[in-house]
């Protein structure tokens, strides 16, 4: 290959959320999911955390959009620009005269139907990718958190992402059984919203919602000690009078106002496992099972799934990049893995 040097390789985690590339085992781009477009044109104003300040604070002849929702493209225009923008970004950053064939493996829910992967495949063409590959997020997840998926053994990956908790059993490179369900990280945020609205009778937006996630996220109504946040105050309007009002959220509130959703995790995973060979079934409870994506970050999720389940669960090292990194492992050996997809 005489023109190797012409050939830019990125691994991209194309997220409800967020979207991270990668490029020669490093993190180029981490950046929210997001864009901000011209409503009268649809041409592109801002992406990513400049998009995101916008969302929710734009006037009339803007619209914010994620062109992401549930995992897969929802909006192919936004998407493709976004892309294509993101790529931009990166390649901005190195000069070149001559513009690089682009190699690109992407990350998808393993419960992608034929019509969503397309859709993934033709944005990342239509965004300059020359040679692309598609591999399924739990895999790539399982690849990211370091466990050997060729071998003859089984391992069990939950990855809870931003639209989707992909759940799958993985042996000798393959995914053995699978389960890929809507409820992840925007439907905690859209429980706390209601759950303000109800009980505190105060409006929230999303962005504020998903701060208190991520200040007193929980999913026990005791963490014993274990960094237990302090109770987060937010404001906002009150649903009646308009009146601005102030509520103090506490962490035992919202592992209460999680907990309905977190069943349908726990249902998803014990629906996976019924399912499972014994062979494999005995592996996963010798090795326990892994749990990637941001949603593994919510306080005391790996313990009341361990009681609830009684296999031990361990949260990756860096959960947030799982597929991120296991994707960029996947494109340094593309000629061997089987699993890819072209």
């Amino acid at each position: 290959m005489a023109f190797s040097f012409l050939t830019q390789e990125l691994a991209i985690d194309l997220g409800t959320a967020n979207t991270v590339i990668f490029q020669n085992d490093k993190k180029i781009l981490d950046q929210p999911s997001i864009v901000a477009l011209d409503n009268g044109t649809g041409r592109l104003i801002a992406l990513g955390q400049q998009a995101k300040l916008m969302h929710e604070k734009v006037n009339p002849g803007i619209k914010t959009v994620r062109p992401l929702r549930d995992g897969v493209i929802a909006d192919f225009n936004a998407a493709e620009l976004m892309i294509r923008g993101f790529i931009k970004q990166v390649n901005s950053k190195h000069k070149s005269i001559f513009t690089p064939n682009l190699k690109l493996v992407v990350g998808i829910p393993s419960g992608s139907t034929e019509v969503e992967t397309r859709a993934v495949r033709d944005s990342t063409e239509h965004a300059g990718g020359r040679d692309v590959y598609l591999i399924y997020e739990p895999m790539a997840s399982a690849l990211g958190i370091g466990l050997d998926v060729e071998a003859p053994k089984g391992n069990m990956v939950v990855d809870i992402g931003g639209g989707t908790t992909e759940i799958a059993v993985i042996s000798l490179g393959g995914i053995v059984v699978q389960d890929s369900i809507r409820v992840a990280g925007d439907v905690f945020t859209r429980d706390i919203q209601e759950y303000l609205r109800q009980q505190h009778n105060i409006k929230v937006g999303e962005i504020t919602a998903e701060k208190i996630k991520i200040a007193v996220g929980s999913v026990l109504p005791d963490l014993e000690g274990e960094n237990e946040p302090e109770p987060f105050t937010v404001r906002g309007p009150n649903m009646m009078t308009a009146h601005p009002v102030e509520a103090t959220v506490s962490y035992q509130e919202i592992a209460h106002c999680l907990d309905k959703t977190i069943v349908k995790i726990e249902t998803a995973i014990i629906h996976v496992l019924e399912q499972t060979p014994p062979e494999l079934y005995s592996d996963i409870v010798e090795g326990g099972i892994w749990l990637a994506g941001g949603g593994s970050l919510l306080r005391g999720l790996a313990r009341r799934l361990t009681d609830k389940i009684n296999i031990q669960f361990h949260v990756a090292e860096d959960p947030l990049r799982a597929v991120a990194r296991g994707t960029c492992l996947a494109l340094k050996n593309t000629e061997n893995y089987s699993f890819l997809m072209r």
